[in-house]
C-alpha cells in the first residue's frame, strides 16, 4: 500500500449526524512484563514519524476523512482539531495493525471522545490509558492527555493484548478495559464500531467472551 499524506485542513466543515453518549471507561490492570516485552513495547512507543492517511489514492483518503469527520462534528466541533484527531487515529491504528474504525468505537465507549477524561481508576485521555504504562514502557515525562501520545499508547497496548490473546479481539478488549471474561464491554465496543464507525458499512456480529 502506497503511503499517502492528506492535509488535515483539506475538508470543509460538515454537518453532525451522531449524538454523544455516556462513556464507559475502565482501566488496564498492571501486569509485570518480561524485559524483552518491555523493550519491544518501548520501541513501539518511541517512533516519531509524522502521521498520515495510508490509502491507495487521495480520493480514498479524502472520502474516509469526510465520512468520519461528519460523524464527529457534534463531539469535536472544530474542523482542524477534528481532522487532526482522525488522521492521528488512522495512522496510529494502522501502525499497530488495528482497524481505525474499531479504535474509534473503543474511544467512543471509553471516553466519548473527551480528550481530558479521567476515570475513577485514573485512566486518562481519549483511550483511557493508565499512568503506570508511562513508567513501564515509556517515559515519566510522557503526557497522556497529549493527542498523539494517548493514541500511540492506547493502540500499542491493545495490540499487545491482541498478541497475548492470539488475535481474540473480545478477550483483548476485556484486558484493555480491565474486564476480562465479561462480555458487556467488548460487545459495546464492537457495536459502536459496527453501528457508528464501520467503513464501508458491513455487518459484524457480537459474541460472548470465552
Amino acid at each position: 500500500m502506497r503511503r499517502l499524506t492528506v492535509s488535515i485542513f483539506a475538508l470543509p466543515f460538515l454537518a453532525a449526524i451522531v449524538v454523544p453518549l455516556p462513556a464507559w471507561a475502565g482501566a488496564q490492570i498492571y501486569e509485570p512484563l518480561s524485559a524483552s516485552v518491555q523493550s519491544t513495547l518501548y520501541k513501539a512507543i518511541s517512533d516519531e514519524a509524522v502521521p498520515y492517511l495510508a490509502f491507495e489514492t487521495e480520493k480514498e483518503a479524502r472520502d474516509w476523512l469526510g465520512v468520519m469527520s461528519k460523524k464527529l462534528v457534534k463531539r469535536i466541533p472544530d474542523r482542524v482539531q477534528r481532522e487532526e484527531f482522525l488522521v492521528t487515529v488512522h495512522y496510529e491504528a494502522k501502525r499497530a495493525g488495528l482497524d481505525p474504525q474499531m479504535v474509534l468505537g473503543l474511544i467512543q465507549v471509553e471516553s466519548n471522545f473527551r480528550k481530558y477524561a479521567v476515570s475513577r481508576a485514573g485512566a486518562r485521555g481519549f483511550m483511557q490509558v493508565m499512568p503506570f504504562w508511562t513508567r513501564l514502557i515509556g517515559s515519566h515525562d510522557h503526557n497522556l492527555f497529549h493527542l498523539r501520545t494517548n493514541l500511540r499508547y492506547g493502540c500499542v497496548i491493545l495490540r499487545h493484548y491482541l498478541d497475548i490473546e492470539n488475535g481474540n479481539l473480545f478477550r483483548a478488549l476485556g484486558r484493555y478495559n480491565g474486564s476480562l471474561g465479561k462480555a458487556e464491554y467488548p460487545n459495546m465496543v464492537v457495536r459502536a464500531w459496527h453501528n457508528d464507525w464501520r467503513y464501508p458499512a458491513r455487518p459484524i456480529a457480537t459474541a460472548s467472551v470465552k
